[in-house]
């Protein structure tokens, strides 16, 4: 499933249909060439209340995972963009506009003037792109695939341990993440928690599911896909009625009894979050991880 977008240029003269809007559909563009689905464009004034009421929009309402806007961050007295903004984000996200001016500056030494800003508003990402076509194309694909990482990781609610391998066996802790779950800004929507941990056993896969003759398993190698674990817990977080998702994964060798998994799914009801917990540990298993078992 492709993540969503939204696409606002800000501009008095293109509100008033003075001059053309280029910088948009030319993002537009983009976004949709790289899969994701813009579902909302829009033209604005240069004016904060009216930007803040779009950012606002987009995110509360319209719940678009990506907010890009183009036009008023530079030194303009009309120029006040990052401003709404920054009113508006919950957590500024400094290193995309960093990212942005650097790119800016390997081409003019003027890209330093740019004051765009980031940032996150629930789980909406609200990005802040320059005004000309060139320079908004040049910015937003400096930081495209970053972009996607992002919001995938707000998606997620909480999967950042999947990316921090922990040493062999030792697995975080479940009450602390059920403490962490119930203070999530989701906990509300929230009726029900299933949890799956996955150990090593000492009897070999074969003669567990055939009932083949197999020597005693002494220990596992165990490894896990990073991008595909993150896309499968964002996969499952996007499923009808489920707002919390968490995945823990191991990473190198284990032993017969170590832990190899931790998931946590938070869901309205029990059957939908049975089912969302069984689709991700499925996914996990047959798409996500590697493992070797190693034999007495």
């Amino acid at each position: 499933m492709s993540h969503t977008a939204a696409v606002l240029t800000i501009s008095d003269r293109c509100s008033r249909g003075q001059r053309a809007d280029a910088s948009g559909p030319a993002i537009r563009r983009i976004l949709e060439e790289n899969g994701w689905e813009v579902v909302h464009t829009g033209i604005l004034p240069d004016d904060r209340e009216r930007i803040q009421a779009a950012l606002i929009d987009c995110a509360d309402e319209r719940q678009v995972n990506l907010v890009l806007t183009t036009g008023g961050t530079g030194f303009s007295p009309r120029d006040i963009t990052p401003e709404a903004t920054l009113a508006v984000v919950e957590r500024e996200a400094p290193g995309i506009p960093e990212a942005m001016r650097a790119e800016s500056m390997r081409l003019t030494p003027r890209g330093c003037l740019s004051r765009s800003a980031a940032g996150i508003r629930r789980r909406t990402l609200i990005v802040n792109l320059p005004g000309s076509e060139r320079a908004a194309r040049e910015n937003l694909l400096a930081v495209l695939e970053a972009l996607g990482h992002g919001v995938e990781m707000l998606l997620s609610s909480g999967s950042a341990d999947c990316a921090e391998p922990a040493a062999k066996g030792e697995a975080p802790s479940l009450e602390r993440w059920l403490r962490e779950a119930k203070a999530a800004p989701d906990a509300g929507k929230i009726g029900v928690y299933l949890a799956h941990n996955g150990v090593v056993r000492g009897t070999a896969r074969a003669a567990v599911r055939s009932g083949a003759e197999a020597p005693p398993v002494r220990g596992m190698r165990f490894h896990f896909h990073r991008d595909k674990t993150e896309a499968a817990i964002a996969e499952t977080r996007r499923m009808a009625g489920i707002h919390y998702v968490r995945v823990w994964l191991a990473e190198g060798e284990l032993a017969v009894g170590d832990d190899i998994m931790l998931v946590l799914v938070g869901g309205d009801i029990r059957p939908r979050t049975v089912g969302a917990l069984e689709f991700l540990v499925e996914k996990l298993k047959s798409e996500c991880v590697a493992e070797q078992e190693l034999y007495e």
